[in-house]
């Protein structure tokens, strides 16, 4: 998930038993004996990053689908981090790409009662990564293979692309994928990307990511003695002061958003408005958001600080322009002769639209395996589907799960990976019947 998307502490379906020796129904048959054997298989390596090392669940991944027919490549920048590029022909030449991460965030094994590489419970799959997402990634393989068997013929071309590097946001996984030449022979005209998209009950596909600038403020000021503050100049107070206006200024400033954009921020405040209340939630879309991460200075407490340091993220709504809100932070902070910007990064934020086929196609699809509405609603970070969509795929995340991620006894349900492992088998038949339309 997706680096520093903060959004994905999302429930069960259920938790309802389920025979393992069930299969899905109303498409093509994939044995959840199957999609638990690769899922449990899929956990038992060990890939937290840091470091990251995702040699050996690679080669694993290539072999599964190597053997159900799919030609396979790798791409890699770091050799310990390599990235497989799978494809296989369809009955058009539309490529539908399946996109997974194998790393996982660390964790503590002291501090879990389960295997965090890997245990059964029931109707509980326990493990480092079973929601997040190597359970995902597995319903996708499985999903792959069944309709590498029915006839070799699937609907549109194939491909999977298993990444690594996710967790951390670094350049070995999906920014290295989408610059190789190997990407650019695929040419995918859609990308589902398995992250859990659903939250205590609320079911969703994500559309949308906002996009971010992160500040690095600094302040000089005048040392003195703390007894005599008089005979210095504060830096924290200057930096205060500063941090204090530009909060004021972008939080109140409002979003003149593209039509195009409303269906997803209005379906976005709905999805959120249960866990942060319906002004909160619309907040979040309709003005930039600003958070006060750090802020450092001072030797001791008797003294005048001459320097202090603060970092802010700030965000923004897809299709806003990261540059002008830059430029209003600019603004701001020229009039303030002390405090000055140390270091900046931004991204711009991306979405697809509401009534695309591929948005249309995974809505539809787990609508009608779920049996509830789907919202269609943008996160509130952003990760890999940010990078394939500038890179002009269209990028959807979607999976059932729970709200375990990244958490001590992570699990997913046999009923989400039957879920998702129907939702990922039908889609090519429902993508290439909206693309028809």
């Amino acid at each position: 998930m997706t680096n520093e998307r903060s959004d994905s502490t999302d429930s069960t379906a259920s938790t309802d038993p389920i025979d393992s020796t069930d299969t899905v129904d109303d498409g093509p048959s994939v044995p959840i004996d199957r999609v638990v054997e690769i899922a449990t298989d899929l956990l038992g390596y060990d890939t937290r990053n840091p470091p990251g090392d995702v040699r050996e669940i690679v080669d694993h991944v290539d072999d599964l689908l190597s053997a159900a027919g799919f030609e396979t490549e790798r791409v890699a920048t770091d050799p310990a981090k390599p990235n497989l590029l799978a494809t296989l022909p369809g009955r058009t030449d539309r490529t539908l790409l399946y996109n997974g991460h194998v790393d996982t965030v660390p964790f503590d094994a002291d501090a879990w009662t389960r295997d965090p590489l890997g245990e059964r419970d029931g109707d509980r799959i326990y493990g480092r990564g079973a929601t997040d997402m190597k359970g995902p990634l597995a319903a996708m393989l499985a999903a792959g293979e069944t309709l590498a068997a029915d006839n070799a013929d699937p609907s549109v071309t194939l491909a999977f692309a298993v990444v690594g590097d996710e967790e951390t946001g670094g350049d070995a996984g999906v920014d290295t994928l989408v610059g190789s030449d190997a990407f650019d022979r695929v040419a995918p005209d859609g990308c589902v990307i398995g992250e859990t998209t659903c939250s205590r009950g609320s079911h969703s596909v994500t559309v949308a990511d906002r996009g971010s600038i992160w500040l690095t403020l600094r302040a000089e000021g005048t040392a003195a003695h703390g007894s005599r503050p008089s005979l210095g100049d504060n830096a924290i107070d200057r930096l205060w002061e500063a941090v204090s206006l530009l909060r004021s200024r972008l939080t109140a400033r409002e979003f003149d958003l593209d039509a195009a954009l409303r269906p997803i921020v209005e379906e976005s405040v709905e999805y959120y408005e249960p866990t942060l209340g319906a002004a909160a939630a619309r907040d979040l879309f309709e003005h930039p958001t600003v958070n006060l991460g750090t802020i450092e200075g001072g030797e001791a407490v008797n003294t005048v600080p001459d320097a202090a340091t603060a970092r802010l993220d700030v965000r923004l709504t897809a299709g806003v322009e990261t540059a002008d809100v830059l430029a209003d932070v600019r603004d701001c902070l020229a009039e303030f002769s002390a405090v000055s910007i140390a270091d900046v990064s931004w991204s711009v934020g991306s979405y697809e639209p509401v009534d695309g086929p591929l948005v249309g196609a995974v809505a539809d699809t787990a609508a009608a395996v779920s049996g509830e509405r789907v919202y269609r609603r943008s996160a509130t970070g952003g990760g890999d589907a940010k990078t394939f969509r500038h890179a002009g795929v269209p990028t959807v995340e979607f999976a059932f799960g729970t709200d375990t991620v990244h958490a001590v006894d992570e699990y997913t349900t046999l009923e989400a990976l039957t879920r998702n492992a129907e939702v990922y088998a039908r889609l090519p038949a429902t993508l290439a019947e909206q693309i028809g339309r």
